[in-house]
């Protein structure tokens, strides 16, 4: 039984990369300063969520045709990112992080 291709295996590929493009800045950072400190899980954890993200990005614009709407989409994605990111770091608003 073959399973409908909701994306083409070039974007998940693309969504990949980017992925781990972004997760190389603290792959650096840690070979040149103690000020960061990540494990394996924190990879792991902010990776599913980036990937994640993109890949809901490229589902949800396939339905959207206007660019405004588009970039709300992006933007709303973008803050939601940004804002489980520290919450997992520090736990602003929760004692989800440390």
């Amino acid at each position: 039984m073959n399973l409908p291709r909701i994306l083409p295996s070039s974007y998940l590929a693309r969504i990949a990369l980017a992925t781990v493009l972004v997760l190389l800045v603290p792959l650096v950072a840690m070979q040149f300063s103690d000020d960061v400190n990540w494990d394996v899980a924190d990879f792991l954890i902010i990776g599913a969520l980036l990937f994640g993200a993109g890949l809901s990005y490229e589902l949800i614009t396939r339905k959207v045709r206007s660019r405004n709407r588009r970039l709300m989409v992006g933007g709303g994605l973008l803050l939601a990112v940004l804002y489980l990111w520290a919450e997992l770091a520090v736990g602003i608003f929760t004692h989800w992080g440390s």
